[in-house]
C-alpha cells in the first residue's frame, strides 16, 4: 500500500520563484481523492509541468538539486491510521507557522464550501487595485505578486470544493535570509466554515487549528431511582437519544405483605430495570453493522448506587466496559443530570488521548516488568524486530528527532542505511566507510517518524504515536530513546547480535 520514491530534479538557470522555500516541509502524494485529508498543489514546482497532489513537508536543495521524497500514502480505514494523517496535517500546519516574510506579502484566503470563485476573483481584482497605491516598491511588488499567483491558482477551480479551500501564497524569507515565492491550495478533510482573506507577514492557520479539534463522540448514561437519559456529547453539540421513567417500589414497611416478600418484589423490579438500561445502552451505543461501539467512551452518572451496578452487572455489554471513562455523583437525574454530568466529566473527556496514552504505555511497562519477552526498545532492536514481522504495536514519540538515511559507498556501491540524531548529524565520520574511508553519498533523507508512519503496514503493525506529557509518557522518552515496540511473540533480540557478532554464515547443505 505504500511505497517510497526519491526523486531527483535538476533545477537550470533557478529564479526565486524556481526554489522551494527551506522550511520544515515534505512531498506526499495522495492516492485517495473522495477520502483524502488534503489535496495540495505546489506551484513552485515550476519542473513539474502539471500540477500534482503534493503534501509539502520536507525538501532539500543541495547544489542546484532539489530532493522530493514522495511516500504514496492511501488514506487509512482506523482510528490509528487517522491520528497517523492528523499528525502528518499538524506537521504542515507547524511548517506554515513557522513561516516568515517581509511587508504583507502573505496571502491567507480561506472559502467555506458553496462559496462562489467568481466572488473571491473580483474581490482579489479589487484588491489589487488597492495594492498598487503602496508606497514601497518592495513590499508592493511582493503583494501584487501574491494576489496574482492567488488569482492564478483559483482558475484551476471551476467551483469551491465541498469541504471548502485553503490557499496560501506569498513571499517567505528562509534561514539563509533569501526570498522564496511559494503558493499552496488544498481541500481540507472537512467542511471547513470560516471565511477569510488577510496580508499579513505570516500565513493564518487558527481555521485549521479548529478542524484539527477532536470531533469524538462520547456516550452518557444519566441513571437514577426514577428514571434513565441517554445521550451523546460531540465537540459542542449534546443530543438526547432517549429517556424513560420508572415506578420502583420503596423501601417500607407497611403494605400487608411480608418482609421477605416486598424485599425480593423490590428487588425484583431493580433487576428488571438494570436489565433494560443495559439492553437500551447495547441497542443505542453498540453499531450493529460494525458490532462495535459508536463512541469514544462512556460516562455514567446518577444520583443512587444504579450506575455502579449497572458498570459491575454482568447484563452490560462487555464492549461497552471496556469503554467507561468514568462513573460521576449528579445531584439530579434527566437532562439537568446530563448537563451536570458534562461539566464533572469536562477534564476526564479532554484528556481521552490522555488516557488512552497512559494504559498503551502502561501496558509495555507491564510488558517489561514480567520479563516476557515480547517488548522490544531503541531504533536498532526495534527495526529488527519489525523486519521480522514480530511487532504487534509500534510506539514512537511524536517529536522523535532522528533521521533516516540510505547512503551509498562511492567506491563499492554498497547501500548503507544509517539512523542519526541531530549530534551524530555534524560528525563527518558517519559519511564515511570505517574500513576504506571511502565517501557515503546521501542517496535519501527523510524524518524517521516519516517513514514509520509511510512503511508501518509493510510490517504487519499498528503504529501509536505517543507525547511525554504524562508520567509514563516522560519516562519512556527519557528512559527508552522515545521508541519501543509490544511483540506478538517472545523474542530475545541480543541472541540475533551475538549470532551476528560471530561473523559466521551457516548454510544448508543440499
Amino acid at each position: 500500500m505504500f511505497g517510497t520514491a526519491a526523486a531527483i530534479f535538476p533545477i537550470i538557470n533557478p529564479r526565486p520563484y524556481d526554489v522551494i522555500p527551506k522550511v520544515p516541509l515534505s512531498l506526499f502524494k495522495l492516492t485517495s481523492t473522495k477520502t483524502s485529508l488534503l489535496k495540495i498543489r505546489v506551484s513552485s514546482l515550476r519542473f513539474h509541468r502539471l500540477s500534482r497532489v503534493l503534501v509539502p513537508n520536507q525538501i532539500n536543495t543541495f547544489g542546484g538539486f532539489v530532493f522530493l521524497a514522495l511516500p504514496s500514502i492511501k488514506m487509512a480505514d482506523g482510528e490509528s491510521d487517522k491520528n497517523i494523517e492528523i499528525w502528518k496535517i499538524k506537521k504542515l500546519i507547524k511548517a506554515l507557522e513557522s513561516a516568515r516574510g517581509n511587508g504583507t506579502s502573505m496571502i491567507s484566503l480561506i472559502m467555506p464550501p458553496r462559496d462562489q470563485i467568481s466572488r473571491v476573483t473580483k474581490m482579489l481584482g479589487d484588491e489589487f487595485g488597492t495594492a498598487s497605491n503602496i508606497k514601497s516598491r518592495v513590499n508592493r511588488q511582493s503583494v501584487l505578486g501574491a494576489i496574482t499567483s492567488a488569482q492564478q491558482r483559483l482558475k484551476l477551480y471551476n467551483k469551491v470544493p465541498p469541504n471548502g479551500l485553503v490557499l496560501y501564497t506569498g513571499t517567505i524569507v528562509t534561514e539563509d535570509g533569501k526570498e522564496k515565492k511559494v503558493t499552496i491550495d488544498f481541500e481540507p478533510f472537512k467542511p471547513i466554515n470560516a471565511s477569510l482573506y488577510l496580508c499579513d507577514n505570516k500565513f493564518h492557520t487558527e481555521a485549521l487549528n479548529e478542524l484539527l479539534e477532536s470531533d469524538d463522540k462520547f456516550g452518557f448514561i444519566v441513571m437514577d431511582g426514577n428514571g434513565t437519559l441517554f445521550g451523546t456529547l460531540s465537540g459542542n453539540t449534546r443530543e438526547v437519544l432517549h429517556k424513560f421513567t420508572v415506578d420502583l417500589p420503596k423501601k417500607h414497611g407497611r403494605g400487608g405483605q411480608s418482609a421477605l416478600r416486598f424485599a425480593r418484589l423490590r428487588m425484583e423490579k431493580r433487576h428488571n430495570y438494570v436489565r433494560k438500561t443495559a439492553e437500551l445502552a447495547t441497542q443505542f451505543f453498540i453499531n450493529p453493522n460494525t458490532s462495535q461501539p459508536n463512541v469514544s467512551g462512556l460516562i455514567l452518572a446518577g444520583s443512587a448506587d444504579f450506575k455502579t451496578e449497572l458498570s459491575q452487572s454482568d447484563m452490560f455489554d462487555p464492549r461497552l466496559q471496556a469503554k467507561i471513562l468514568n462513573v460521576v455523583d449528579v445531584s439530579y437525574g434527566g437532562e439537568n443530570g446530563f448537563n451536570q454530568a458534562i461539566e464533572l466529566s469536562a477534564e476526564i473527556l479532554s484528556n481521552v488521548k490522555f488516557i488512552q496514552e497512559k494504559r498503551l504505555i502502561g501496558k509495555y511497562f507491564e510488558e517489561i516488568s514480567q520479563d516476557t519477552g515480547k517488548y522490544v526498545f531503541g531504533v536498532d532492536d526495534t527495526l529488527k524486530a519489525l523486519e521480522m514481522g514480530a511487532v504487534e504495536t509500534l510506539i514512537v514519540w511524536e517529536n522523535l528527532d532522528i533521521t533516516r538515511y540510505v547512503l551509498k559507498n562511492s567506491a563499492s556501491g554498497e547501500i548503507v542505511i544509517k539512523h542519526l540524531n541531530k549530534e551524530q548529524e555534524s560528525e563527518q565520520n558517519q559519511f564515511r566507510d570505517a574500513t576504506t574511508s571511502a565517501e557515503l553519498e546521501v542517496q535519501e533523507k527523510l524524518p524517521l517518524l516519516e517513514w514509520f508512519a509511510n512503511e508501518y503496514k509493510k510490517f504487519g503493525c499498528t503504529l501509536e504515536f505517543v507525547t511525554n506529557k504524562s508520567q509514563e509518557g516522560s519516562q519512556f522518552c527519557r528512559g527508552f530513546g522515545g521508541i519501543g515496540g509490544i511483540l506478538r511473540y517472545q523474542l530475545d533480540i541480543r541472541s540475533f547480535d551475538e549470532l551476528s557478532d560471530d561473523g559466521e554464515v551457516y548454510e544448508d547443505s543440499d
